[in-house]
């Protein structure tokens, strides 16, 4: 039996984990988790992991609420001594965190081949820390699993193909886990009726680019100001952005709620208007439910979804923000357009893994 260890350290990687997880299972796979902490959230208890059925980390780091550098440092030193004492035949990261180089590093170092979900993104954008993330993990992969044509593509561009490396286009594992949690939502989630939402648009704002930048910020506000004027806006925010906006005395003319989690922002996807974002996540999401985009950044990995004009880049100029807001408010698309999978990613990568 082959024994994968899986380094997670996000709850969207732990999202994504448990599509490839789920057809393990069924291919007789063993495979054992490491949360490494990266991101604390006092929400991922054993009703999270029950609820989404995830299996629990068989390892847990708790490294969390350090610099890059530091963070990064002792997730190699805690990974590199479970890897050693657990001798896998391959270790599996997910994405572009501290976490996913981190894991890569240390079985990279030990000679244990490494697996790379969501290889091949590029924002271009070297200011970015996720972008140094995801290009050194790359580069010490060993088999790099890509969503999309374009992240074929840019390893091409760089040479991968000429490296002891395989590259692999699977498709997209977020959109397994939208289908299949979509209908659990349902179920689960009481966030439209808790909050009366009926036709809003569905907006979300997190990067420090947007947050710790007043200007950028003051923009981005008034911009959703505007639109809220025609149908409301609804915002789930982080108690660190809501206090600098009440810092800067920018007042919000919209609803802003206490940030969600999985199944309440499915419920939210599926049922706005449009969707207004700077995260990579919901550009995609937005996509799986079929509503058109606006991203509040200059450069996005999802380049399909602008060159299909499923989503537009504002940065965080309000004029263009209302632009394309007014451009959405008219336009058809077909949303069955197949650029990320359809839903049987992490069967097409595991069964790819089961013969490794």
């Amino acid at each position: 039996m082959k024994k994968i260890i899986t380094v997670v350290g996000a709850r969207p990687q732990f999202i994504k984990a448990a599509t490839l997880s789920r057809q393990f299972q069924l291919l007789g796979i063993d495979e054992l988790l490491i949360h490494t902490g990266q991101h604390f959230d006092a929400n991922m208890s054993e009703i999270f992991f029950a609820e989404m059925e995830i299996p629990k980390p068989a390892y847990q780091l708790d490294i969390h609420c350090l610099t890059h550098g530091a963070m990064t440092g002792r997730m190699l030193e805690g990974i590199e001594e479970i890897l050693l004492k657990e001798k896998p035949d391959a270790v599996m990261v997910y994405g572009d965190t501290n976490s996913t180089l981190a894991g890569a590093l240390a079985a990279s170092k030990l000679h244990i081949p490494v697996i790379h979900v969501e290889a091949g993104l590029r924002s271009f954008n070297m200011q970015m820390p996720e972008e140094i993330n995801r290009i050194l993990t790359d580069r010490i992969s060993n088999f790099l699993f890509c969503p999309t044509d374009a992240a074929v593509k840019n390893l091409q561009r760089e040479g991968f193909e000429n490296m002891p490396i395989k590259i692999i286009k699977n498709g997209d594992v977020m959109q397994d886990a939208a289908l299949y949690y979509a209908a659990k939502a349902e179920q689960k989630s009481d966030i439209l009726k808790k909050n009366g939402l009926s036709k809003f648009v569905l907006a979300t704002i997190h990067r420090q680019e947007n947050t710790d930048s007043p200007e950028n910020l003051r923009n981005i506000i008034n911009g959703l100001n505007e639109i809220n004027r025609q149908i409301p806006v609804v915002v789930p925010i982080h108690p660190r952005t809501r206090n600098i906006l009440s810092q800067l005395n920018i007042i919000p003319e919209f609803k802003l709620i206490d940030p969600v989690g999985y199944f309440d922002m499915i419920m939210l996807l599926k049922s706005c208007e449009l969707a207004i974002t700077d995260s990579g996540g919901v550009q995609k999401e937005a996509f799986f439910f079929g509503k058109h985009c606006i991203t509040l950044r200059e450069q996005t990995e999802w380049v399909e979804l602008v060159e299909n004009g499923f989503n537009i880049l504002v940065g965080n100029d309000a004029s263009k923000l209302n632009e394309a807001f007014e451009f959405f408010k008219t336009k058809k698309s077909d949303f069955s357009l197949n650029l990320y999978g359809n839903g049987h990613a992490a069967e097409k990568a595991a069964r790819f893994i089961s013969q490794i």
